[in-house]
């Protein structure tokens, strides 16, 4: 049987687009619910996920697990991934090129599982996805809708790590996710 996640993955396997292939233990493909509803983006993998080759599993990820299960969603209800597939090297923002290399991954990552809501975990996410002129600063907690897709960018998990002040403005964004993701299935 053909299998297109296979396919996506393997080619991702092999990538050399940019620089990044040339340290990674693993590729951070993305993991979870293939038909999810709700699809959480991120900017790339930190340590713990370049050696487990799973995104999100270290302490910001760890946290972010927490506060979804908070409001009442477990992780393998979502689909997880990351603006890049390989970690960037003491775990810097990954740069134009290598944010680049990876876009058609992404691309076909959210047209295979057709995500309700994609939620931008941080400005790397948001700035790669919907624009340059976005601040997550600026804009997170707003929904955008762009081809049928609704966006919510919020802070990304690390950032909580850093700031415990970020906490309550993240709760408020998840809370947001579910309402909006009760009103869609209710819809459906």
């Amino acid at each position: 049987m053909y299998n297109y996640w296979e396919e996506l993955e393997n080619n991702i396997i092999g990538c050399k687009k940019c620089k990044l292939c040339m340290n990674r233990n693993n590729i951070v493909f993305g993991e979870g619910n293939k038909q999810a509803k709700i699809m959480l983006i991120g900017e790339g993998p930190g340590a713990d996920e370049d050696m487990q080759g799973i995104p999100f599993v270290g302490k910001a990820g760890q946290l972010m697990n927490k506060a979804f299960e908070g409001i009442g969603i477990k992780r393998e209800e979502l689909y997880i991934t990351n603006i890049v597939k390989c970690r960037p090297p003491q775990n810097r923002t990954p740069v134009k090129d290598e944010s680049e290399a990876c876009m058609d991954y992404l691309r076909n990552q959210v047209m295979l599982v057709k995500p309700k809501i994609i939620v931008l975990l941080g400005n790397t996410a948001l700035k790669n996805i919907l624009g340059e002129e976005y601040s997550i600063t600026k804009i997170r907690g707003n929904w955008i809708e762009r081809k049928q897709i609704w966006y919510m960018p919020t802070f990304h998990p690390a950032a909580l790590l850093r700031d415990n002040s970020k906490k309550i403005d993240f709760w408020r964004d998840l809370k947001k996710v579910l309402e909006k993701i009760k009103e869609i299935e209710n819809n459906e």
